[in-house]
């Protein structure tokens, strides 16, 4: 009679989810930081963001995309907190000076959805210290 599956199998997969638990990863470590790092600068969480109600997150910015929508230039930001991304659009602009991958900003605005993404238009924004 077979049972299923054997003991080492049931072992190895037990020995996983445990070690998983003691020691997190560098991904994880890295999105602890960073919802400490901006809930003690008195921001909501990307996650916790209520839909079209003013809001002020915080977050790095991990990349910038240039689109045109309708012949007018939209600069893309994605920002994480380490709870979710949000994209910041800002209709009419090809860059911003000062807002590069990797720089920490808070941003302040109307948190809405494209499909299943988080987005902001046209925020305002503070750039944060360069920390070395």
């Amino acid at each position: 009679m077979a049972t299923g599956t054997s003991s080492s199998a049931r072992r190895s997969t037990w020995w996983q989810r445990l070690s998983e638990r003691l020691a997190p990863s560098s991904v994880e470590i890295e999105a602890d930081e960073l919802r400490h790092k901006f809930g003690s600068l008195h921001t909501t969480l990307i996650a916790d963001a209520p839909l079209a109600v003013g809001v002020r997150v915080g977050g790095t910015v991990r990349s910038l995309i240039l689109r045109c929508r309708s012949q007018v230039p939209a600069l893309e930001v994605e920002l994480y907190d380490g709870t979710d991304v949000l994209t910041l659009v800002f209709l009419g602009r090809r860059a911003i000076r000062g807002i590069t991958p990797g720089r920490a900003l808070i941003a302040s605005g109307r948190v809405t959805r494209r499909g299943s993404a988080f987005v902001m238009y046209n925020p305002t924004y503070e750039l944060l210290p360069v920390v070395a």
